[in-house]
């Protein structure tokens, strides 16, 4: 029995991820300019899927990201951690 053709979205699936940015920062850029189309309705659904599995990696990277920052902040205050206080 032949198979169906999948979707464009669903062959990029078994393609190699695009690599993540390598910043912060223009993860975040990418993540709202991604989350904007996605959320704007005028995606096709072919492309759905694919921009969901990139907005989950540059959420995930950004998390660990922001991790990685508040460890290193730990190690400066010698393991303490304090209420944010604004202007102090």
């Amino acid at each position: 029995m032949p198979r169906a053709k999948s979707s464009p979205a669903v062959a990029d699936s078994d393609a190699a991820p695009e690599p993540l940015p390598s910043t912060y920062e223009a993860a975040v850029q990418e993540l709202e300019a991604l989350l904007a189309r996605l959320e704007s309705g005028q995606m096709p659904l072919d492309d759905l899927l694919g921009a969901y599995q990139r907005a989950s990696a540059l959420l995930a990277y950004c998390r660990s990201r922001l991790e990685a920052v508040e460890q290193q902040i730990r190690v400066v205050d010698g393991q303490q951690t304090r209420p944010w206080e604004p202007g102090a």
